[in-house]
């Protein structure tokens, strides 16, 4: 059986789309659509059921998914048997800085333990840029914050958003509340404003940027308040809330998006640990058993 259909096959199947398929294996959508074909063909079945806003798997697409996950499993790793073993495996990761700075201090050393010749390309950006770079294939994990709905995020849980002062900033001094916010498109900033406007607490944006240290230095002056999780409240501040007269602010969703139609030992393990590292923490919420925990 042509492994490269196979690859195809689940690629599309994880993907729930010809069009994201494509730019996962770098394919055009046309390309994909003939490939599944092909492999239609050969195994004589439908596998996949088409309509103008979804794709999905026909039962016996189902049966032939956990079969050809396997198979590929086999050549992934017969590849890197074979292979060169000292350069080892390249793992392309994106988060934000602040997740990279909470999480991946205690995920890097264990990692490179268990997998000294992996490599780890990582890339920090604002969470919808990442997101968009996975989508575009050129990534093999990211965990992000949820923005909107996707076909490839799981849902790892949920962390509280908070509001974050300098330890010496009394709020009764500001008449018309002073931020330090990411850009526009960012869920942190969305929150904030929409939280504030509900309570009709004047507010102006004094500084924005990309970069959290563009964000904390106004705030550890004293100068501005932002929007943090608990876990990214930078050195020299303090979270207040609605003892001080601020509205609350919810949660935001902590997704992970892994690769798809590819797998390895190292890759897999790779996520398994940012998984167990993010729902061990204190702050997350993680979904029950019985919760549906894919985008």
């Amino acid at each position: 059986m042509d492994t490269v259909l196979l690859r195809a096959f689940v690629t599309v199947a994880e993907s729930q789309g010809f069009s994201a398929a494509g730019k996962v294996l770098h394919r055009t959508q046309s390309a994909i659509s003939l490939q599944i074909k092909r492999l239609e063909d050969q195994m004589g079945q439908a596998l996949f059921e088409r309509t103008s806003r979804s794709v999905l798997l026909t039962a016996h697409g189902e049966q032939l998914l956990p079969y050809a996950r396997h198979m590929l499993k086999l050549e992934d790793e017969a590849r890197e048997l074979l292979g060169n073993r000292r350069r080892g495996e390249l793992i392309r990761f994106a988060t934000s800085e602040e997740q990279a700075s909470a999480y991946l201090p205690n995920l890097l050393p264990r990692y490179a333990q268990r997998f000294p010749d992996t490599r780890l390309e990582l890339n920090c950006d604002i969470s919808a840029n990442v997101v968009n770079q996975f989508q575009e294939g050129l990534l093999d994990v990211v965990l992000s914050i949820r923005h909107l709905p996707t076909q490839s995020g799981q849902l790892l849980g949920w962390e509280p958003m908070v509001w974050v002062v300098a330890e010496h900033c009394r709020l009764e001094d500001w008449q018309t509340i002073p931020l330090a916010l990411n850009p526009e498109g960012c869920v942190f900033r969305a929150h904030a404003l929409s939280a504030l406007g509900r309570a009709e607490q004047p507010w102006e944006i004094h500084y924005s940027s990309q970069s959290p240290t563009g964000i904390n230095l106004p705030v550890q002056a004293g100068l501005a308040m932002t929007v943090k999780t608990p876990r990214s409240v930078p050195a020299g501040c303090r979270i207040v809330g609605q003892a001080e007269g601020l509205p609350a602010l919810g949660q935001v969703e902590i997704e992970m998006h892994c690769r798809p139609g590819h797998t390895s030992e190292a890759l897999e393990a790779f996520c398994e640990e940012l998984e167990r590292i993010i729902t061990q923490n204190d702050d997350v919420s993680v979904p029950e058993v019985n919760e549906v925990v894919s985008g």
